[in-house]
């Protein structure tokens, strides 16, 4: 036993300190309570720079939560639980923790007196069962909890460190803030996480995944090592990296380097480097050129717009914005001729060009916009299908081009008003 021990401490000693946590409560598993715990406790590891690559949520009971500690503790040296501190007999965090370990559990009596002045305080008289919430395993480090009666507990054993946590946020934060976070902080030292987030729109996950994975792989046996991740969302893919070092300089440096062959493999495919949002960067290449656009939009109803005008201080570029809805709208407020619509329907490129003309023209702008689809779900055509969208930037020369957006009506204009705005960048850097 004392030998396996030895072999997991060594290994465990061997690698970068990185961390499990484990939010304990069989009210997590129900609709009702979400384990908000982890995101706070996540947050405060990061910033020490200790990297989270576990997290589970276990019910209050005993062989599930013995099986989730011993897989933490065979991999990761900072273990994190929240909640199952408490003084029923489904509380069972600091059992299992102290069973797992061999460690026994003994009575403090300095925490049965205070929690007895603690319940004294508001008349009361403590119950017997809150003695349990009393017992700490030998070697442990009780951590006063002045919001609650449940202790904290600090263990360090075989190599890894181990805290458990009261569940009620405002017990657990003041905590974890004010014991758990400074006895981390000695352990790491200088060691931090440093991270660059690289924008892609334009292509799909898979595709990205093609292009990049030859580069980021190589990256895993580099000293240190950089880990990627690969997010997908509407019309954009984010790529996370990560590189934990106590070398401020040179992380920079090495992830400098990294981004930059991303960039070079990805071309205008990269939104940014800096993770910057697609409508921020727009608007920095339009304030650049000292330039202004409007948009017209019909299927979008005004979301590019608003999307646009999210980013502080868009009113330097953004001029004005027509929702037009109806063929009547594109006619009247756009100027679009209405036999360009009876040839070739509301939803064609060229209606979409006449459009971004049209809120060019009567704006008095550098650039225009225009947007009209059928996001559905009715509406749609063998020819046409719901999804059909057209997108048209009009400046020195005018770009149009037709998408078949999959998903429902929110999917559809969400991917429409994306790919305007990639589309106005695409023609900014190719002014």
């Amino acid at each position: 036993m004392h030998v396996v021990a030895a072999v997991v401490a060594d290994r465990l000693t061997s690698r970068p300190f990185d961390a499990a946590i484990i939010a304990v409560g069989s009210e997590l598993l129900t609709p009702e309570k979400v384990d908000t715990n982890s995101l706070f406790v996540t947050e405060v590891l990061n910033d020490l720079g200790i990297a989270v690559a576990f997290k589970a949520i276990v019910g209050d009971h005993r062989a599930e939560l013995t099986s989730h500690v011993a897989h933490a503790l065979q991999r990761h040296r900072v273990l994190i639980l929240t909640g199952g501190l408490g003084p029923t007999d489904d509380d069972l965090t600091r059992e299992v923790v102290a069973g797992h370990l061999g460690l026994a559990l003994r009575e403090d009596p300095a925490i049965v007196e205070a929690m007895e002045r603690r319940f004294a305080s508001r008349g009361w008289k403590m119950p017997a069962v809150n003695r349990r919430q009393a017992m700490v395993p030998d070697g442990a480090v009780a951590l006063a909890n002045p919001h609650g009666t449940a202790p904290g507990l600090w263990i360090e054993h075989d190599g890894a460190v181990i805290a458990l946590l009261p569940g009620p946020p405002r017990e657990m934060k003041p905590m974890m803030e004010g014991d758990v976070r400074p006895r981390l902080a000695g352990l790491v030292g200088a060691q931090r996480l440093f991270r660059r987030l690289v924008r892609v729109s334009g292509k799909g996950e898979s595709l990205v995944e093609e292009i990049v994975q030859p580069i980021y792989s190589r990256w895993l046996t580099a000293m240190p090592p950089i880990e990627t991740t690969i997010l997908a969302g509407l019309g954009q893919v984010e790529l996370h990296l990560v590189l934990q070092s106590s070398d401020a300089p040179g992380a920079a440096v090495q992830l400098g380097r990294a981004v930059a062959e991303l960039a070079e493999a990805l071309g205008r495919d990269v939104v940014s480097t800096d993770g910057s949002g697609l409508e921020a960067v727009a608007g920095q290449l339009l304030r650049a050129r000292g330039w202004r656009v409007a948009l017209a939009e019909s299927c979008t109803g005004g979301l590019a717009t608003s999307r646009l005008t999210d980013v502080p201080g868009s009113s330097d570029y953004v001029e004005r914005s027509v929702v037009a809805y109806s063929n009547q709208a594109k006619v009247e407020l756009l100027g679009v001729p209405a036999a360009l619509i009876e040839a070739h329907g509301a939803v064609s490129e060229p209606v979409a060009a006449a459009m971004a003309q049209g809120i060019r023209d009567r704006s008095g702008v550098d650039v225009g916009i225009g947007i009209t689809g059928i996001a559905g779900p009715g509406g749609g055509s063998a020819d046409k299908p719901v999804g059909t969208v057209c997108i048209a930037v009009a400046g020195a020369v005018t770009t149009v081009r037709t998408f078949r957006f999959p998903g429902g009506r929110e999917m559809v204009k969400a991917m429409s008003a994306n790919w305007a705005i990639d589309l106005l960048r695409r023609s900014l850097l190719e002014d």
